[in-house]
């Protein structure tokens, strides 16, 4: 039986459905004032937050990685353009959807920190990344592309399939653990060093294995130092961490909008700086739109309509809540239940305490417990002895581990409970 977390106020939320409509959601008139000198564990406003969403409580649920949940007031206006689109149909996709899509791009663009026309709707991240490098047309027969471990199962097959269709070299190293801030680094300059012919470097910022966040920065301008271009997966940073496209020196960046950002599933975008425009080749010859448009770099065919008219809502939700705010809560939530476990024998903690390498996700595993079979036996002890969801990533160098990524509705007892299961299995 599911036993939701139900929002205060009910006349409130009773009413968000005929504000969805506008794409509108008055927040602050839900939440209180954020205390500026504590402003990760302002109990009274976290709590508020948590009153947003109506989830599951059946388990704790500390697999939030996969997509957000949206709070109600998105539901809403999900609901409510589902509604309006399955009733009005063509009529309104072929005379009004083109100008409200275009209101949402502005308002995505002036949250990303670039013009709107450096941006093109997609349906998540893999789509974007996926375009970003099969059309990267800057490659020749010879050339290396380079990816890691960490990086995304799909975006390393898109550059193994750069090897087969282009004629290049597709070379994959390992991040070392522990995932040091030097030893990341060292490990992208050994790997650069290694393979001077490196034309495309894969970057993840936040992985979704370990939750390791690269230093971005740094490896964006060592690689180009070394003539090689960057396409950035930001899948799993924006939203769960605060900062604008342009922070990085990166031209080629891709983006969810169904995670940490909370739009409903099948929303993304891909930024391309203008002046790098013509390194990416149009999707598939598309000549819906011209050369000059980035929107000739997707072609998803018919759109979630609703979908996307409810991402204006996401984004102001996301912006009430505050984005720096956000990222701070989610790294102290993850702080929280990894401080107390630090210490634990045989339990390895995946991303460091140093900062600036680790946001809200982070994963373990019990040294020599390494397998699939190994972690799928955790998680279902997780789920069966402790109330606890959590779910296993692979592809880890070093073995398979068990991935913690908590979400704004999450709160210290739950991050307490999971510490003291953790400590509970240690024992034996």
């Amino acid at each position: 039986m599911t036993s939701p977390t139900v929002p205060p106020r009910r006349e409130f939320l009773a009413g968000l459905t005929a504000t969805a409509a506008l794409g509108a959601w008055p927040a602050h008139a839900q939440l209180p004032v954020l205390n500026a000198s504590s402003p990760a564990t302002d109990a009274a406003y976290w709590s508020a937050v948590k009153s947003l969403y109506q989830v599951n409580a059946d388990l704790v649920n500390l697999e939030n990685g996969y997509w957000g949940v949206m709070t109600e007031s998105v539901k809403a206006t999900y609901l409510a353009k589902s509604e309006m689109i399955n009733r009005d149909n063509s009529i309104y996709a072929r005379t009004q959807f083109g100008r409200e899509a275009d209101a949402g791009r502005r308002q995505l663009a002036a949250a990303l920190g670039v013009a709107p026309e450096e941006i093109a709707f997609t349906r998540g991240a893999t789509e974007a990344l996926q375009l970003l490098i099969s059309g990267f047309n800057k490659l020749k027969p010879g050339d290396t592309v380079l990816h890691c471990d960490l990086d995304y199962d799909s975006m390393q097959y898109a550059m193994n399939w750069l090897q087969d269709r282009r004629g290049v070299k597709s070379v994959k190293f390992n991040i070392p653990e522990p995932a040091t801030r030097s030893a990341v680094l060292q490990s992208y300059d050994q790997a650069l060093r290694a393979n001077p012919g490196t034309r495309l470097l894969l970057l993840t910022h936040v992985s979704h294995r370990t939750g390791l966040v690269m230093p971005v920065a740094e490896i964006a301008a060592m690689a180009k130092a070394r003539g090689a271009e960057v396409i950035l997966d930001a899948a799993h940073s924006w939203g769960q961490m605060d900062f604008k496209a342009t922070d990085f020196g990166v031209d080629f960046i891709g983006f969810n909008l169904h995670k940490w950002i909370g739009a409903p599933l099948g929303v993304g975008c891909l930024y391309i700086a203008k002046h790098r425009l013509a390194d990416i080749d149009r999707a598939y010859g598309d000549e819906d739109w011209p050369a000059s448009d980035i929107r000739s770099r997707v072609h998803t065919g018919t759109y979630n309509f609703a979908a996307f008219l409810t991402l204006p809502t996401a984004l102001s939700v996301h912006q009430a809540i505050g984005p720096q705010a956000k990222a701070q809560r989610l790294r102290y939530l993850r702080d929280r239940w990894v401080s107390r476990v630090r210490e634990v024998p045989q339990l390895e903690i995946l991303t460091p305490d140093e900062p600036g390498m680790s946001a809200g996700i982070t994963s373990f595993r019990f040294a020599g417990k390494t397998s699939a079979a190994d972690n799928n036996a955790l998680v279902t002890r997780l789920k069966d002895q402790y109330g606890i969801f959590a779910v296993r990533r692979g592809g880890v160098a070093k073995g398979q581990c068990i991935r913690i990524s908590p979400a704004l509705y999450n709160d210290e007892r739950d991050m307490d409970k999971l510490a003291a299961a953790l400590r509970d299995i240690a024992r034996g």
